[in-house]
């Protein structure tokens, strides 16, 4: 997995295909992970398990938590509980 910056997203390549991403906006007070995509021919091969875990490795190492609107990183991570307290919370308080 590379994390490729300037195209905001992890990258999964097989020699010189890219077969997989999973995409970010980062701020530095938060990550939000809105779309993850693996080729078609790759899936069910561990591509975007992959992905996730590299994304949440990040956002851990970084000391960022984690908004997952991609459906595949939320599921992700409640399937992996080691990753549980990187879930953003959101402590803002309405008061009328």
């Amino acid at each position: 997995m590379t994390d490729v910056p300037e195209h905001g997203r992890f990258e999964a390549w097989e020699g010189d295909r890219l077969v997989g991403f999973a995409e970010y906006i980062r701020s530095g007070s938060l990550v939000v992970y809105p779309h993850t995509e693996v080729e078609p021919a790759f899936e069910g091969r561990g591509v975007g398990g992959s992905l996730a875990r590299a994304a949440l490795e990040d956002a851990r190492a970084r000391g960022l938590p984690v908004l997952a609107t991609c459906p595949f990183i939320a599921v992700w991570m409640v399937r992996h509980p080691e990753y549980a307290d990187l879930a953003y919370q959101n402590r803002s308080r309405v008061v009328d």
